[in-house]
């Protein structure tokens, strides 16, 4: 999956994570939320708290039921079983139109017709808004938007990210406490993709509009997020700030979700109260770990390094733990850079990474079908369980 480096959001202060504070009622409370179509269970016993002014977003891949619960939040549709609250009401008996939310469409959902002010006010003039409060309302928003100029304009005359921002202007535009985004940046081309994931914070930090984003992107999952919920087979597996998710996943399909990973399957040698030891025949190597695990001797476990947590060399390193030896496969250069497939003599392949710091780096650096040596800290890597 996507990239070997992420840049994470940072902009959240200790402060100001609610989450972490017993004494903060959510503002969203999902309980044992199940939805069946027939035999087929798309949301799963789901049980999970947003807070107020969260950015929250639901990752995972095609058919997980990340857009499914998405859509019973909206009241689009109806829960097989379980309880629903949005600012400590119960949605089970509000209709979609009575909710304190609005839905942003991946496909935008404009109106081809009308300019971009008539598709902004279009909901406020379903509700007979005044008009001059409707016209101070619209120019509000699309100066925050940065569509300032383009109100006359049609869709038709706009780009894909200048389509987006209308499409958000009008579900803001009423004032919802809370706003729904399923898949909103799919259609971008992704340089635009990643300009509008900033802008998109700004707008929900400057409005503090309680967010749930809905995406199958790992990488914006990360970018946008207070905090994520990955979701597999309708389940909510993990969910946690986007350092936690990256550094410190729970199983070895969030691992290898969530950036790119290398996980090397292993027996337990040795358990002590503060190390534990495994020995890995597909890495050829014995592995130690700087720190405690529940487990017994000779338990199959896993160790989930990620590339940039290696050290990339031609020489082999001292020690007797911590490395695997093969040779370069592929290498790829992106520039800030390089990607190497390495090839075991287990046939295992393991990705790492190495910065090109200096342009003459080249030089020095390994090439195909050199013989190399991945070393690790014993603090790098993550033991998985499941």
């Amino acid at each position: 999956m996507g990239v070997d480096r992420i840049e994470t959001k940072q902009t959240i202060a200790t402060g100001a994570k609610p989450w972490v504070d017993q004494a903060e009622a959510p503002f969203i409370r999902i309980s044992n939320l199940t939805k069946n179509f027939g035999d087929f269970i798309a949301v799963d016993n789901v049980s999970l708290d947003i807070y107020r002014q969260e950015l929250f977003c639901l990752l995972g891949g095609s058919g997980c039921g990340k857009s499914t619960l998405l859509r019973m939040l909206a009241g689009f549709e109806t829960p097989s079983s379980g309880r629903i609250e949005i600012d400590g009401q119960d949605m089970a008996s509000i209709p979609a139109y009575e909710r304190p939310t609005n839905m942003m469409f991946q496909s935008y959902a404009l109106f081809p017709h009308m300019s971009v002010e008539k598709n902004v006010a279009y909901g406020l003039v379903r509700d007979g808004v005044a008009k001059a409060e409707i016209a101070e309302r619209v120019a509000e928003m699309l100066t925050l938007v940065q569509l300032d100029g383009f109100a006359k304009r049609k869709p038709g005359q706009l780009s894909g990210g200048q389509r987006q921002r209308v499409a958000l202007a009008r579900s803001l535009i009423k004032r919802p406490k809370l706003l729904l985004l399923d898949e909103p940046l799919g259609a971008l081309d992704k340089k635009l993709r990643e300009e509008t994931q900033f802008e998109l914070v700004n707008i929900q930090e400057s409005l503090g509009v309680t967010f749930i984003v809905v995406t199958h992107d790992q990488e914006e999952a990360m970018t946008l997020s207070s905090r994520i919920g990955v979701m597999d087979r309708g389940e909510i597996v993990q969910v946690g700030e986007p350092h936690a998710i990256y550094e410190y996943p729970q199983s070895r399909f969030v691992a290898d979700f969530i950036g790119s990973v290398n996980i090397f399957e292993g027996r337990v040698t040795e358990d002590a109260e503060n190390f534990v030891r495994l020995h890995s025949q597909e890495g050829g190597c014995d592995i130690h770990v700087a720190h405690g695990v529940s487990c017994t001797e000779n338990q199959k476990m896993w160790l989930a390094v990620r590339p940039e947590k290696f050290s990339l060399s031609k020489e082999q390193p001292a020690g007797k733990y911590n490395f695997v030896t093969g040779t370069v496969d592929e290498i790829a250069y992106l520039g800030n850079l390089s990607v190497y497939r390495i090839l075991l003599a287990s046939g295992k392949n393991v990705r790492a990474t190495r910065s090109n710091r200096d342009r003459h780096d080249a030089e020095a650096a390994p090439g195909w079908g050199d013989t190399v040596y991945l070393a690790w800290d014993d603090t790098a890597g993550v033991v998985l369980t499941q």
